[in-house]
């Protein structure tokens, strides 16, 4: 079994960024500046950035077989795509809300979301690298 937590209430979210605030706050010559420039100047994702990213990472290492999970346990590969990257994903029917925070139902928009120019599917290492450069905005609840 896959585990990837990733809190998905608003003050979850920013409880859990605040440990990384006020460290980056502590540092030698950074109290001075805000939460966004601290993280600029030292080349640092938010906390949430940083959980989607690893999502990301997750799910190409289960959709490329690079981990020893059942892609079909999680995902099913979409039929209809006629445009964007050739890998997109269909969300599985659910029956409650408690399960749209599953790790498979929380990145299939994110995944299916991947502009095909950008995101190198070749090699894991190239795919770690094509996706520092997507725009996540739209997915962040706290920017």
């Amino acid at each position: 079994m896959v585990y990837s937590y990733t809190p998905h209430f608003k003050s979850d979210i920013e409880s859990t960024e605040c440990v990384q605030r006020k460290f980056t706050k502590r540092l030698p010559g950074f109290s001075q500046y805000s939460y966004q420039d601290r993280l600029k100047h030292l080349s640092l994702p938010s906390l949430e950035l940083r959980c989607l990213l690893h999502d990301l990472i997750l799910c190409y290492k289960i959709v490329f077989g690079l981990i020893n999970v059942q892609c079909d346990e999680f995902f099913a590969f979409s039929v209809r795509s006629t445009h964007g990257h050739p890998y997109k994903l269909t969300k599985a029917s659910r029956s409650t809300s408690c399960r749209s925070q599953l790790f498979s139902q929380r990145i299939v928009n994110v995944w299916n979301s991947l502009p095909s120019n950008t995101a190198d599917f070749t090699s894991l290492t190239s795919f770690k690298r094509s996706i520092n450069n997507v725009n996540y905005s739209e997915f962040l609840k706290v920017l």
